[in-house]
């Protein structure tokens, strides 16, 4: 555990998403110990800009090799932003799931929700099964 990647100032969920919120629009993605643990990444299906998720909704699925995930919305909002790049180059994911591999952008409909989300420290946490 102590080589996956976790950084400080996102947030997490148990279902292994994180978010960076920057005022009412959060980034979203899967951590690296999510990827790390599904392997070669090939296929990425998000939804469309402008659709409205909730909380704990699922919003896409991540397909490796061998598994297919499904994605949850760590946030209430709309879909503002999709990253299309994972499209043709879903191994983005893998590479660097905190930057390029990012998946959505959305606006927050309740930035309280926030609240119950986990930190860096949290998570790591969490992972290990502490």
């Amino acid at each position: 555990m102590a080589d996956t990647d976790i950084p400080e100032g996102l947030s997490y969920t148990e279902e292994h998403e994180w978010i960076s919120m920057d005022s009412d629009i959060g980034t979203v993605g899967i951590t690296d110990y999510a990827q790390s643990e599904l392997g070669d990444i090939v296929f990425v299906e998000l939804p469309d800009v402008g659709q409205n998720l909730q909380k704990g909704e699922r919003f896409g699925t991540v397909e490796a090799v061998k598994t297919v995930e499904d994605l949850y919305a760590p946030a209430t909002g709309e879909v503002v932003e999709v990253n299309e790049s994972l499209e043709s180059v879903a191994e983005q994911v893998n590479k660097d799931p905190y930057g390029a591999g990012w998946m959505i952008r959305i606006r927050f409909s309740d930035q309280k929700e926030s609240t119950d989300l986990l930190s860096s420290k949290e998570y790591a946490e969490f992972i290990s099964g502490a």
